[in-house]
């Protein structure tokens, strides 16, 4: 039986045409379309996929009930780092917490941190895995938050649609509240320009002998958490860049 929402008495502000839903390599055409209209009813339309193993397909379009035009404006990716291009925060969603991995809030808390980065007109992802192992180690590093839905620790397995069912609306109430503020005056980095970032400290850590990538350990990650917890700027990703610049060829104080 469908049950038909009930609309809000308020509207909210314009920060949630700045969130978008990746799914990531989903296996059910489906869960796709059963979660573009999750979205759709919570006024979300921003719908990124990532290696979807059929799409488009019947199954996704009959699941979408309404919200097919979602799946009309869908952008495949062929890899998350793509679907996340221009994104200033994406939160990652686990369903236990990793033994070495970014902060984690609940998914009520997780929803008011995207929306204050929204509310400044900056991109923000919510990242869901696969039905079955839900986001690789690689995924969730890509991720600068992870997020968690509190449920029945008796019995936690909830399906893709509804999870992103219940972010959805915590971004909907989240975005309707007057008291979400931006958290920075500044713009954050963006993905993309995180990744650059990392690319170029991995570089500067190898040439100084800090850093081997035939034994890596999990050095890598844990520099991802350090700079994840920092929320970078954009200025601050320009003066980091420019010290590792220095560091691998450094220049003579003047007057040497």
């Amino acid at each position: 039986m469908s049950v038909e929402a009930q609309p809000l008495d308020r509207s909210p502000d314009r920060s949630l045409d700045q969130l978008r839903i990746v799914l990531c390599q989903t296996s059910h055409p489906g869960n796709i379309g059963a979660a573009a209209r999750a979205m759709k009813t919570m006024g979300l339309h921003q719908l990124y996929l990532v290696r979807p193993e059929a799409f488009p397909h019947e199954h996704a379009t009959a699941m979408a009930t309404g919200a097919a035009d979602l799946l009309q404006t869908a952008i495949v990716c062929d890899s998350l780092e793509q679907a996340l291009n221009g994104c200033a925060l994406a939160i990652g969603l686990s369903a236990r917490k990793r033994q070495l991995s970014h902060e984690l809030l609940p998914a009520r808390e997780a929803a008011q941190r995207a929306c204050s980065i929204a509310a400044q007109g900056q991109q923000v992802a919510l990242v869901f895995g696969t039905e079955m192992s839900g986001l690789s180690n690689d995924e969730l590093d890509r991720c600068q938050l992870l997020a968690m839905i509190p449920t029945n620790p008796a019995f936690s397995s909830l399906n893709l649609a509804a999870a992103v069912q219940v972010l959805c609306y915590e971004l909907r109430m989240s975005a309707g509240l007057s008291t979400v503020t931006p958290t920075v005056a500044n713009p954050l980095a963006t993905s993309d320009e995180l990744e650059g970032f990392y690319t170029h400290l991995e570089q500067t850590l190898i040439k100084i002998g800090f850093f081997d990538p035939n034994d890596p350990k999990k050095l890598r990650q844990r520099i991802r958490r350090i700079y994840a917890r920092a929320q970078l700027e954009k200025e601050e990703v320009n003066i980091l860049r420019g010290i590792l610049k220095l560091t691998q060829n450094p220049r003579p104080p003047e007057g040497l």
